[in-house]
């Protein structure tokens, strides 16, 4: 029987490669022919790790003509997020960061060879947004079956409070394994790296819950503590031109000064290795304290011989607790750039 060619794949808000280091690390036969990104940096990162740079410009010239010459099969969306956020104005489609998105849905009404599949991801808010109706409009109107989700990755053993808002999309002619859920928003499943006796329609687990069952912190760390000075582990994700970070330079880079600690210790979301979960990061995170993402106790270091040891709180580099490995990597002259 002869293998049917992958699957065509756009990638649209590629960031620097998420959506498509997750594909790959799922087994799929796919292949993304093009990504879409406006940041030039956030490209670089995406070209350093997978030979291709993302197509930069507005997504909001492209036409129906310019979509169906990849003939994709599926499509990747993580569009922006600040419209849909609690922090933010919450103005929806009426946010200027919405308007590419909208122009994406109005687009696949206009295409001779729409997708068959869609993947969205946006922040919790998004399934309450006029947003959100207008693509369930679309897929409607184009015959798609839908299942939506609001997972986090505490449900699937990893210590990182990060719930976000997913959906499903197949054409009718394509089933999902699971249709008894098709046409609905499942909130809070459960754990599932567990073998449960919860009933299918059980979505009452809370996040405590879930910390039960996750990894500690510790198993996600690519060094115990940064005053480890026999181990030859790598701390950070982010490698430097010959391809590791000395622990002196990890240190240096991570490490909280005291003085931050002493005045806005109080404000600061504080996790140990032992710990089952940390707070979101964002991105102002390492830049501001309250409520941007968690700070790790390290280490204990004796400042002077008559005072008692004291704890070492570290910046995370989090890429590791988002589940990429230490392949994806960040190009030099882009760190050099946020060091400056």
């Amino acid at each position: 029987m002869e293998t049917p060619p992958p699957w065509r794949v756009l990638e649209f808000y590629s960031g620097i490669g998420g959506m498509r280091y997750s594909l790959a690390s799922s087994g799929v036969r796919a292949e993304v022919v093009e990504a879409f990104d406006i940041n030039d940096v956030a490209n670089d990162v995406y070209e350093h790790n997978f030979g291709h740079r993302p197509c930069q410009g507005n997504i909001q010239t492209l036409t129906a003509g310019d979509l169906d010459k990849y003939k994709a099969h599926a499509w990747l969306l993580s569009p922006p997020c600040q419209p849909y956020t609690r922090q933010g104005l919450q103005k929806h489609s009426a946010d200027a960061r919405a308007f590419s998105f909208i122009k994406i849905l109005n687009l696949m009404q206009n295409m001779s060879f729409p997708p068959q599949m869609l993947f969205v991801e946006n922040v919790v808010g998004f399934e309450v947004s006029d947003t959100h109706d207008q693509l369930l409009a679309v897929l409607s109107t184009l015959s798609f079956n839908t299942q939506e989700f609001i997972l986090s990755p505490l449900q699937f053993g990893v210590p990182y409070s990060r719930p976000r808002y997913f959906c499903l999309a197949k054409q009718e002619s394509m089933c999902f394994p699971n249709p008894s859920v098709n046409d609905k928003l499942l909130r809070t499943p459960t754990c599932l790296t567990l073998n449960t006796t919860r009933t299918q329609n059980s979505y009452d687990q809370n996040e405590d819950d879930l910390e039960v069952v996750c990894n500690p912190i510790r198993n996600f760390l690519e060094a115990q503590s940064i005053g480890d000075k026999e181990s030859s582990a790598i701390i950070s994700d982010f490698k430097e031109a010959d391809g590791c970070t000395p622990i002196e330079t990890a240190s240096h880079d991570y490490t909280v000064p005291l003085s931050l600690i002493e005045r806005w210790g109080n404000a600061m979301d504080i996790v140990y290795p032992e710990s089952k979960r940390c707070c979101c990061f964002t991105k102002s995170y390492y830049r501001y304290v309250k409520g941007t993402g968690s700070v790790l106790v390290t280490s204990k270091v004796r400042l002077f011989s008559f005072l008692s040891s004291v704890p070492v709180f570290s910046f995370f580099a989090p890429l590791t607790l988002w589940c990429h490995l230490i392949i994806f990597t960040i190009p030099y002259f882009v760190i050099m750039f946020f060091k400056l």
